[in-house]
């Protein structure tokens, strides 16, 4: 065959949430596409704010020369300015410039970073349950996933990272608001990670990297403040897009940003910016660095999606449905009603409603709904939920 073995494999099992889309289009053509509840990508169907709209204008009649053309494979030094600054007021740590590269997504940023910082064979440790991509941009980098599965209210259990880190452990990803639980993890989790890696550091003689992947920090609900990791671990790294908070997945643009204080800081930026050149990404797009330059303070309408996970929670919990209640993001993972997820994800299919099995996430037993959808969509899977409930003994 000419396709690679892990590659093939990599398909099968990492394919759940783009098997549910294909299957979710199937169904669209059949029935129409207002008779579907599709939960099924992270797609968010509001359109970016006002500001965005007005930036974008006004880079269309008024051009910078040069405006398209190659820049320095770090990106522009005044976009990196800009997100230098909105990470310093948020964490409280001097930024500047020099800590941050712009790359094609969050997704681009993970892949540069893990190709900077693994050997073959070093362990990158992954709490499930996790996005499932996190394996393959391991594996891309000759690395070994090892997965650290979270307690029962989705938080990492510190006490298993700990028996899980070895002298092969070069990094710890991290997700939080997470994907697909919406679970937020609060400022003594975090602390108490830094503490437990860098004793291992000590522990080892080595060098373990926390690399935080933050798409969704500004989607935050119940009052909940982002967590920096810069103050709480030295060799941290944030992995960060525009992709939610501005509502531009298609856009491709976010960015790696390096604790200033991490060892061998210039030697790893140098090597974060190399990797961005070779991996093919080149540069992150120039149209949004200059639009996002200006629009670091800004972002979507967060109560808009703290009104849907409101209604989702109340209604899918009232059913009988077992569900940790998201603080961030725009996910939740309720508990199957059987231990086979996917023949209650299939079940729901029959209803005209998309979801996707926890086992693509590393935690069979569960399925995920995407919420970030029209509240029409919400309102017109509640009786499929609703019928659901009844044939699996849950309504109450």
């Amino acid at each position: 065959m000419s396709m690679s073995d892990n590659v093939r494999q990599q398909m099968v099992e990492g394919s759940w949430i783009r098997r549910m889309f294909e299957e979710g289009n199937a169904l669209k053509a059949l029935h129409g596409s207002d008779k579907v509840c599709d939960f099924s990508l992270g797609n968010p169907i509001v359109e970016p704010p006002a500001e965005f709209k007005a930036e974008f204008r006004r880079l269309a009649e008024n051009p910078i020369p040069g405006m398209h053309r190659y820049m320095a494979n770090a990106g522009y030094e005044e976009t990196r300015t800009a997100v230098a600054a909105e990470l310093q007021r948020e964490t409280g740590v001097t930024i500047s410039f020099r800590d941050v590269v712009m790359t094609c997504g969050a997704s681009g940023a993970m892949n540069v970073v893990l190709k900077a910082l693994l050997n073959p064979g070093e362990e990158v440790i992954v709490f499930a349950p996790f996005f499932v991509e996190f394996l393959g941009y391991i594996d891309n980098h000759g690395g070994k996933p090892r997965v650290v599965r979270c307690d029962r209210g989705f938080l990492p259990d510190l006490d298993k990272l700990a028996q899980a880190i070895g002298p092969q452990t070069k990094g710890v990803i991290l997700n939080s608001p997470n994907n697909p639980t919406g679970v937020v993890y609060p400022e003594s989790l975090i602390r108490g990670l830094g503490e437990v890696l860098a004793r291992k550091e000590a522990e080892f003689g080595t060098q373990i990297y926390l690399i935080s992947d933050e798409p969704y920090r500004r989607i935050l609900f119940d009052g909940l403040v982002p967590v920096p990791v810069f103050q709480y671990y030295h060799n941290s790294v944030v992995v960060a897009s525009h992709s939610k908070d501005l509502a531009l997945p298609g856009e491709r643009i976010g960015y790696a940003a390096l604790n200033p204080e991490s060892d061998e800081h210039d030697d790893l930026m140098a090597g974060f910016i190399h990797c961005n050149r070779v991996l093919g990404f080149v540069n992150a797009p120039a149209l949004m660095q200059h639009l996002v330059r200006n629009l670091q303070n800004v972002t979507v309408s967060v109560p808009e999606y703290e009104k849907k996970r409101d209604l989702l929670y109340r209604e899918l919990t009232g059913m009988g449905y077992d569900v940790v209640r998201p603080q961030g993001a725009f996910y939740m993972f309720p508990k199957s009603p059987v231990d086979d997820d996917v023949e209650f994800v299939r079940e729901l299919l029959s209803l005209l409603i998309l979801a996707v099995p926890g086992r693509g996430f590393g935690a069979q037993g569960h399925f995920r709904i995407s919420y970030c959808v029209a509240d029409r969509t919400i309102e017109n899977s509640l009786e499929g939920f609703r019928k659901a409930a009844a044939r699996y003994g849950l309504a109450r």
